[in-house]
Formats: structure tokens, sequence, C-alpha cells
């Protein structure tokens, strides 16, 4: 194979399993943002709450990362489901405007909280496949970033057969497209928003787990993982599941191309550079749709 091809191919492989990574942090953001109209400051820091988790339990249990998925995604599905049920639905009808700053809110005190616990020093966990490689068609591939691809991909298939094969996806649907008709057909908007709210933490902390081999873990990392999100998010268009999937490999693409043909140290701003591109050219993002003002 022509060197330059696999140089390509390789960075371009890398990429697009990173940015499966991103997509699957995205999709918790927009499939809050498409139900609820409430954009998710505290995303990240579920996401980092994942990676102490999955620390705490391999540090105490010896349990293995990828096992701590077991135990992760009920316990952010839970907290999620918690926090709207008892926190964001008592703001009313003051929600929209009051949910930024009570999810920063949220956010301050998980990563306050990881800081007390674990300290500020970065850690991360030994894993006997967390550096090893494989070769398929001349592209090295890393095992640990293949498993979070794999990963992701299941949580994706899982999420689409919830949402259009059961009657909770139905419902869901429902209350994204019309909340006072779903409410009309006796669906409990409440808890749906509740379910739903469940279902993003829980794809984040999943997230968190499946990146921990692979990064090191420190209180403030969800803030970086927040801004993916939302580049992803609007990339996408809010609210769209299938464009927060194309922008999280439209990113992750984007970020391991210039890491490799311009230059490591500027690896997030290429990202940004293609984010305000994409708001300049399509404002409503790649998959959204414009809403006419009349």
């Amino acid at each position: 194979m022509n060197p330059d091809l696999q140089a390509f191919l390789q960075t371009l492989v890398q990429g697009l399993l990173t940015g499966g990574i991103y997509a699957l942090v995205g999709i918790g953001l927009s499939l809050i943002f498409g139900v609820m109209r409430v954009i998710n400051f505290a995303h990240g820091d579920f996401l980092a709450l994942g990676m102490f988790l999955t620390l705490f339990l391999f540090k105490t249990l010896h349990l293995d990362p990828y096992l701590s998925l077991l135990v992760a995604l009920p316990l952010g599905f839970a907290l999620g489901y918690f926090i709207q049920r008892f926190v964001l639905s008592r703001l009313g009808d003051r929600l929209a405007e009051s949910s930024m700053l009570a999810t920063l809110g949220l956010g301050l005190i998980v990563s306050n909280m990881l800081l007390l616990g674990f300290g500020a020093q970065p850690q991360t966990i030994n894993v006997p496949y967390a550096n090893n490689t494989f070769t398929l068609g001349g592209i090295q591939v890393s095992v640990a970033l293949l498993v979070a691809g794999i990963g992701t991909l299941a949580a994706i298939v899982g999420l689409n057969l919830l949402l259009y094969r059961t009657e909770l996806g139905r419902a869901i649907r429902a209350t994204a497209q019309n909340p006072l008709g779903a409410e009309l057909q006796g669906v409990n908007t409440r808890t749906i928003q509740a379910i739903v709210f469940g279902l993003g933490v829980a794809f984040a902390a999943v997230a968190g787990v499946l990146l921990l081999p692979l990064l090191y873990a420190y209180p403030t990392v969800g803030e970086t993982f927040t801004l993916k999100a939302f580049v992803v998010t609007v990339l996408g268009g809010l609210g769209n599941l299938p464009g927060a999937i194309v922008g999280g490999l439209f990113l992750g693409g984007i970020e391991s191309m210039g890491s490799y043909y311009i230059s490591n140290n500027y690896r997030d701003a290429y990202g940004l550079v293609a984010f305000l591109l994409v708001l300049l050219l399509r404002p409503e993002g790649l998959f959204g749709k414009t809403v006419k003002r009349v």
C-alpha cells in the first residue's frame, strides 16, 4: 500500500473511532434537548462521574473497566431521572430560562465532589489491553479505541430500537414533537422527560467508562467534553439524533486529520474552526431544519 494512502487511512480510522465516542456523548445531549428543549451544561461532568466510578471500582474491587458498564449505566440513568424529577421539573414554566444556571450549578457540584473525593491529580488505570494494537489491512487499530467504537455502536442501536420499536419510544417521540398532544393521548410527559434525562446522563456515564482506558481522569475533564458535546449537537442540528452521530464522526475526523497534517498542538482548535464555519454557512446545522418566522 502507498505510504501516504496508508497514513491517510490510519488517521481517518483513528479519527472515526474517536468521533464515535464524541457521537455517544452528543447523542445524550441531543436527546435531552430534542424532548425537553434544555441544554445540559453538566453533561460532561456526568461523563467525568462515569470515569471516576470506573476508577473507583477498578481500584477497590479490581473490576475490569468494561464490566463497570453494568454499574455505570443503571446508576447514570437513576441519577438523571432523580435530577429531572426532583430538581429541574420544579422550575416549571421557567425551565427554558433557568435550566442553564441549574445545570451549570449541578456541574459545579459534581466536579467539586470529585475533587474532594479523588483529588486534583490526573489518574488512570493500568490494564493489559490499554496500549495493545492489532493490524488490519496494514492499518494499526487500538484495541481500547475499537472496543469504545463497538460500545458506541451498540448504544446507538439500542437507543434506535427503544425509540422505534417500543411503546416507550413512541411516547418519547410524541413528547418531543408535541407535548400537549401527547398528554391528551394519555402520555405522562413529566415521567417521559425524567426518563429521557436519565437516558442522556446514562449515555454520558457510558462514554466516561469507555474513555477511561484511553485518557486520564481528573475532576474538570467534563468541561472539555461538555464543549465537544455541544459542538457535535450543533453540527448535526439541535435535537437531531442522526445528525449528532454524523457530527461526532465529523468532529473526530477533523481533529485527527488536523493533528496529523498540521500540528497536534491545536487538536481542539480544528473542531472549533469547523464548528464556526458550519454556523456561518448553515446556522441550523448539517441536518437541522430552518424554521421560518411569520
